[in-house]
């Protein structure tokens, strides 16, 4: 399932990627991620997330598969397994930033597969959810970037 998504910080290009590509900063704004270990290209650590009436943890690991500094590119891989036998997660998401009058453009483009009970819900919820939690990525983001 490919999930797209844009948004607009007031920030520069330049602190934008700087904080996006710190995986230790950034993981904790991700909602009801913790980030245990990272270095500067892999991070690890486990996710909660409420789909419909059900709460999965995931746990994991992910890392960069591409990164372009110059032009502020990235593509990121997320591999979690459920806790409790509720399946699997992978994600690949896919950051290009662009300058925006005084602030800056992201586009996220994330390629979602799971497997497990978690699967039974459709694209609207995977996308609904997905909207909320980026809303509350973004004001945290924001706040970092002052």
């Amino acid at each position: 399932m490919e999930l797209n998504h844009s948004f607009t910080v007031a920030a520069s290009p330049e602190r934008t990627w700087e904080l996006l590509t710190d995986l230790g900063e950034v993981g904790g704004c991700f909602p009801g991620a913790k980030v245990t270990s990272y270095d500067e290209e892999n991070f690890e650590g486990e996710v909660k997330v409420k789909l419909g009436p059900i709460a999965v943890t995931y746990q994991g690991k992910g890392r960069f598969l591409e990164r372009d500094d110059e032009a502020r590119h990235a593509k990121i891989e997320g591999v979690g397994r459920g806790l409790r036998g509720l399946g699997n997660a992978t994600a690949v998401a896919t950051l290009d930033l662009s300058g925006d009058g005084e602030g800056t453009r992201v586009d996220v483009i994330t390629d979602l597969s799971i497997t497990g009970k978690p699967a039974q819900f459709g694209r609207g919820v995977m996308q609904s959810v997905s909207d909320k939690l980026l809303g509350q990525f973004v004001a945290c983001l924001e706040s970092k970037l002052g």
